[in-house]
């Protein structure tokens, strides 16, 4: 009787079924060392260059009879250069065997460049760069088209050790899906998606994809998938190429897609199916299943934020948005969502608590958060809110000494305040407070949980809260804005006022006398987490479009002239991180939105535990209050602006640049105290310039120059 054969014998007999290529980096050395051109390769096995290019960097592979045909060009190309003779060097061009000691001194060499430098332990927000994901181990060999590459050995300094990475999120926090089922991840990685419907692709999401990532801190939660949905991806899964319900900007309920998703069990929120989905079942096991979908055709990327970002190929709009997913965080809507969301991620509302009795754990509040939902006092609340529905009639206006009304300047100088010296002058020059909303959020003491009402309270400017004072007898000079006001006009009377104002009135040497107060005892540095991540994300960008802290402020100037045009994508990235900030601190007084409601009612809003327009009274406060102590430091040297808007302030000047007219120490350094040209949180840079006459031109005809000083209007440039 025959022996049955040994089936490893068989499959090793069998020989391979999938053709051997080289490392990335080995084919792209073969090639050049050859002498060929990519577009060479290209033209020989009919493929595109940029097909080529992606085989090289390790983006993609080729299949089939190409892969083969790919194979054996490289390894014809191997034989041939092992076998050819080693070219010999003239004598006159060898390197000495004992080079002779320089006579001169020697130029160091070039320190490593950002890339290379470790990032710091203690700011998530400055990662190094992706490198290249291993696949885990129990994904499909055949899902991803990029193999692991190997990394070039140092050449002066052993490169730092990659932070370890997650298996469950092996992939990065995304992925853009394209119309062929690429779906476009961090770092180059193009993996295969099968999914032609939705539900599938929430499957894909959560179990083969491993896309997430971490919790920015342990308490908080780790970060759903986010898969982006471009326009042919949108027609691949029976969607829409346009939303009819440009109101609601939803799916209809009976939409097939709805369906399909209803039918697999899954669930999407309230909002329904829009431009930014979420599609859940509830929680397994203490895991969540959960998956928000951006539909760019849709509209999901407001090009006030992202720029063109939603009209770039999916490839790059995948590293666009990995770069502040990364950065940041994973979007989950608008920039101003995102902003909101960053805060409660840092600083989550709740916290494992063990009881000691019973050694059992629970959920409870997690200090110096925003743990619960609070109502506004009644000066803080907007028009539309219950509490102010249950003070004052319907279409009452309320008087400053009812309303809290801290927004940022919006002041033009009376023209017939110019002096002859100032019409002198050739150009009005604007400069803007970079990260404004940003720095003032930076170690703002803001209250945590419910106001208690005080009379005739001691003004105590360690305690966030509202003040009812009358600030109008002190004297600012009127070529300056007023600080108390938004409008930069004296205030008439006893009006509400956030600590940061009020402080400013004791900082100046005045004596205040609140009749009322709505204080919050409980307080904390809330917005110091949120600051810090942002203004890492910030300046990393920064640094990667050329402008770096510490330059001379004639290079600053220079770079910030092209900062832009050096990385379209890290541009986006850069606008975005601007909208964050001014978005999230907006969203903290969210009004209501719909057409179905009805002034007294609540709204969603109300129910989270970030709905505080205390904190972005407090914010906004602390943000003018800066500017005017920086313009009354410039009034001190003769100094006064003409016009400001928000956190730009225009000055006339005898040149076109910032250097022209502010003004230095006798040692040429900047004047303490006042504005600084530089890159960081709060130092400023040039907003634009004009000619003198235009903006006298601008003030007479009751415009702000600064709005249109960079050539546009900066409200609706998102600035």
């Amino acid at each position: 009787m025959a022996s049955k054969p040994d089936p490893v014998d068989a499959l090793l007999k069998a020989g391979p079924r999938r053709t051997h290529l080289p490392e990335p980096a080995e084919r792209a050395r073969l090639r050049t060392d050859y002498g060929l051109t990519q577009n060479e390769i290209a033209a020989a096995l009919d493929v595109t260059r940029t097909t080529v290019a992606g085989w090289e960097a390790g983006r993609s592979e080729p299949q089939g009879a190409t892969r083969a045909a790919y194979a054996k060009l490289l390894e014809g190309i191997a034989t041939q250069l092992a076998a050819a003779p080693e070219p010999q060097t003239p004598y006159a061009a060898r390197e000495p065997e004992t080079a002779p000691a320089p006579r001169g001194p020697q130029t160091p060499p070039a320190p490593p460049g950002p890339q290379a430098a470790p990032a710091r332990p203690e700011s998530p927000t400055t990662p190094a760069p992706p490198e290249p994901r291993a696949a885990p181990p129990a994904r499909s060999s055949s899902m991803s088209r990029r193999p692991p590459a190997k990394r070039p050995p140092a050449t002066r300094e052993p490169a730092p050790a990659p932070a370890a990475v997650d298996p469950r999120f092996a992939n990065g926090p995304l992925a853009v899906l394209d119309g062929d089922g690429s779906a476009y991840c961090v770092g180059g990685l193009v993996l295969d998606c099968p999914a032609t419907t939705v539900p599938a692709l929430v499957d894909w999401a959560l179990t083969e994809a491993h896309l997430g990532a971490p919790r920015l801190n342990r308490n908080g939660k780790d970060a759903d998938p986010l898969v982006v949905i471009t326009a042919a991806a949108a027609e691949r899964l029976g969607l829409p190429a346009v939303l009819e319900d440009r109101r609601g900007l939803r799916l209809p309920e009976d939409h097939k897609v709805n369906k399909q998703i209803a039918g697999a069990n899954w669930k999407t929120t309230k909002r329904g199916f829009g431009p930014w989905a979420r599609v859940y079942r509830p929680a397994h096991a203490g895991r969540r299943q959960c998956v928000q979908f951006a539909i760019v055709p849709w509209g999901a990327l407001d090009a006030r934020a992202w720029g063109d970002a939603a009209d770039l190929p999916a490839a790059e709009l995948a590293q666009v948005l990995g770069a502040y997913a990364t950065k940041v965080i994973t979007p989950r809507g608008s920039c101003a969502v995102s902003g909101l969301e960053l805060m409660t991620a840092l600083r989550p509302p709740t916290r494992a608590v063990k009881d000691e009795t019973t050694g059992a754990w629970s959920s409870g509040p997690n200090p110096g958060s925003l743990t619960a939902p609070v109502d506004p006092a009644p000066p803080e609340a907007p028009d539309e809110h219950p509490v102010v529905a249950a003070l004052y009639p319907r279409g009452h206006r309320r008087t400053p000494a009812e309303v809290l009304d801290e927004e940022a300047y919006e002041w033009i100088r009376d023209p017939e305040l110019l002096t002859d010296e100032e019409c002198a002058k050739p150009y009005a020059v604007g400069i803007d407070v970079n990260m404004a909303f940003a720095a003032a959020a930076n170690r703002l003491n803001v209250g945590l949980g419910p106001a208690a009402h005080l009379h005739h309270p001691a003004f105590d400017p360690k305690l966030p809260g509202s003040w009812l004072v009358d600030l109008s007898h002190i004297e600012i000079d009127p070529r300056l804005p007023n600080p108390f006001t938004p409008h930069g006009v004296r205030p008439a009377g006893p009006a509400w006022y956030a600590t940061p104002t009020v402080a400013y009135a004791v900082e100046l040497g005045h004596q205040v006398q609140p009749a009322e107060a709505y204080v919050r005892r409980e307080h904390a540095a809330y917005l110091d987490a949120w600051y810090t991540r942002l203004r890492d994300a910030y300046m990393a960008t920064m640094e990667q479009l050329g402008v770096v802290s510490g330059m001379r402020e004639a290079d600053f100037l220079e770079a910030m002239d092209q900062h832009k045009k050096a990385d379209a994508g890290q541009a986006a990235v850069l606008s975005a991180i601007k909208a964050t900030v001014k978005g999230g601190i907006g969203k903290l007084r969210e009004r209501p939105q719909g057409a179905g409601y009805r002034p007294g009612e609540r709204w969603p809003a109300l129910e989270r535990p970030t709905w505080r327009p205390d904190i972005r009274a407090a914010v906004i406060s602390a943000a003018r209050i800066n500017m005017h102590r920086k313009m009354l430091k410039l009034a001190g040297v003769g100094l006064f602006p003409i016009a400001v808007l928000s956190d730009c302030a225009v000055y006339l000047s005898d040149g076109p640049s910032p250097l022209d007219f502010l003004p230095r120490t006798p040692d040429d350094k900047p004047l303490p105290g006042g504005f600084r040209l530089g890159v960081s949180p709060g130092m400023v840079k040039c907003e634009g310039s004009q000619p003198m006459m235009w903006a006298v031109q601008m003030l007479d005809q009751g415009h702000n120059p600064a709005r249109h000083i960079k050539g546009g209007d900066a409200s609706a440039d998102g600035e």
